[in-house]
């Protein structure tokens, strides 16, 4: 097993630390909720990734503008958008691949992927080798109730690696298919696209950088420079 996962080592080809055209979301989208979870130790892995230095999203402008627009949507509504990743570093996906060498290392299985094995996330396509989060334009997200300040109820966790997950999964209650849809709908309506596995995750479809792979550290200041 542990060949197996060797072989699937990140390449990047199109690999860059250039993010002139990225912003921080908190700048575009003010009072955006962040709960970076790749930042802090509540994760698959249970240990902060490389390349997270800040716990704050960056993303490309383009689609922090996209979603600027779904945030006031969905504001008018009495939802918030709540982002738990947005651009993520090359390197952090090597961590990741890295970890799943790593066969004893199983800490956060009951709390992600308590009916797979380690090795099944990389197989049944949870974790990819290359992510579309390094190009920039991709973002983990959920709703947030303004009346109640609590998440609404997806059915499943962020990040829960589960058939429970799938955008298609019905057998969840109807107000949790609901809940979904209401960010599902908003996120297409703005021109983002969905992840069958994932119903979380979205990415700009008309991205700017569809074949380029960054790998500067999530970090306000290196923004600046």
């Amino acid at each position: 097993m542990i060949i197996e996962v060797l072989t699937m080592r990140a390449d990047y080809k199109n690999e860059t630390m250039d993010p002139s055209g990225f912003v921080l979301l908190a700048d575009l989208v003010p009072g955006i909720i962040q709960e970076i979870r790749y930042y802090s130790t509540y994760n698959f892995v249970g240990d902060r990734i490389d390349g997270y230095e800040e716990p704050c999203a960056l993303l490309t402008k383009e689609a922090a503008r996209a979603l600027k627009t779904v945030n006031t949507e969905l504001s008018v509504k009495g939802y918030r958008l709540k982002v738990f990743d947005a651009y993520r570093p090359a390197r952090a996906v090597k961590h990741f691949i890295i970890w799943g060498i790593e066969d004893q290392d199983i800490r956060m299985k009951p709390y992600f992927y308590p009916d797979l094995e380690k090795q099944e996330l990389f197989s049944k396509g949870y974790i990819a080798k290359q992510s579309s989060h390094s190009r920039g334009s991709t973002i983990d997200a959920t709703l947030l109730d303004m009346k109640t300040g609590k998440e609404l109820d997806m059915g499943s966790p962020f990040d829960l690696f589960s058939e429970a997950s799938h955008i298609d999964y019905r057998n969840i209650t109807d107000e949790q298919i609901e809940n979904r849809m209401i960010l599902q709908n908003a996120m297409v309506r703005n021109g983002f696209s969905t992840l069958d596995c994932e119903w979380w995750h979205f990415t700009l479809k008309n991205e700017p950088y569809p074949d380029t792979y960054f790998d500067f550290p999530v970090s306000s200041e290196y923004l600046k420079r």
